[in-house]
């Protein structure tokens, strides 16, 4: 597995679609969302605070679910950009007359510390990062010793229906290439999670006509392929797409990937001399008695 960068993916067009103004999670990140927060009922731990990470485009809806579910735990709401977290702060605020609002635990509208909160929840956007073991090393700070990790992305097995088509014509790619799941593992583990668990499923939307088909792709990312068309095409291009999809199926596979990752708490650096504080001392052995 590289270490560097995601060679597929351009970061100044990476920048852009961060840079885009808020807009409603698409139907397929709420869709995963809520497949994924079923998987919690796996997880013993209730945490008493918990990130919810770049909800804006992963799944609005899906936070009212989360909160559901642990409604007495504090919650991050982390957004790196003002306006999207101004947007989710206007769509998950409750009104000061709900009662719920007094018993919940408390929303934050910014990005957590370190050691923060004890789960992070991150849907569907660590496909669309530039550099994703930057965004794995922030999410190793923000958890604490023994919290969890739950996220999902796409994997590469999705568009294969327009990947296709594209080819045909002699087009460059419509996307950049997307990261198998077992990558993503390999990552977790270099970041300094521990015991990875790994997943996947296809959905396959089907679609009436080729211009809902777009408007549907468009609302679920862009294509930060390096070698994209490098312009603006017209509108022989688009009747010549809309003719090709028409003759196909008019559907797209995605492949969805779902992981799972604790933060272990960190190992003793051994030297051929290794000075311990008693504290220090106290700590190692109560950690070996609890395995």
């Amino acid at each position: 597995m590289s270490t560097q960068r995601p060679p597929s993916i351009d970061p100044q067009a990476a920048q852009r679609w961060q840079r885009m103004a808020p807009a409603p999670s698409p139907w397929l990140h709420e869709e995963v969302a809520r497949r994924m927060e079923e998987r919690l009922a796996w997880i013993k731990c209730q945490p008493d605070s918990w990130a919810h990470w770049e909800p804006v485009r992963g799944g609005l809806q899906a936070h009212a679910l989360l909160a559901q579910r642990y409604p007495h735990a504090g919650c991050f709401v982390a957004e790196a950009r003002k306006d999207k977290a101004q947007y989710a702060a206007k769509q998950i605020a409750k009104p000061w007359w709900r009662p719920t609002r007094w018993s919940a635990g408390a929303t934050h509208f910014e990005m957590p510390g370190d050691g923060a909160v004890q789960m992070l929840w991150a849907n569907m956007t660590l496909h669309m990062a530039a550099d994703p073991q930057d965004v794995m090393a922030q999410w190793h700070r923000a958890l604490a010793v023994d919290g969890f990790l739950m996220f999902s992305c796409l994997g590469p097995d999705t568009l294969q229906e327009l990947r296709g088509l594209y080819q045909s014509l002699g087009w460059p790619a419509p996307s950049h290439e997307f990261t198998d799941m077992h990558d993503w593992g390999d990552m977790l583990g270099a970041a300094g999670f521990a015991e990875p668990v790994m997943d996947m499923e296809r959905i396959t939307l089907t679609f009436e006509t080729p211009q809902r088909l777009l408007q549907e792709l468009r609302g679920l990312g862009r294509n930060l392929q390096p070698q994209r068309f490098p312009g603006l095409r017209g509108r022989q291009w688009r009747e010549q797409l809309h003719q090709g999809l028409e003759r196909a199926p008019l559907q797209l596979t995605f492949e969805v990937i779902y992981g799972h990752a604790f933060k272990p708490a960190p190992r003793l650096t051994m030297r051929a001399e290794t000075v311990l504080s008693l504290a220090q001392m106290r700590e190692t052995l109560s950690q070996r008695k609890s395995f």
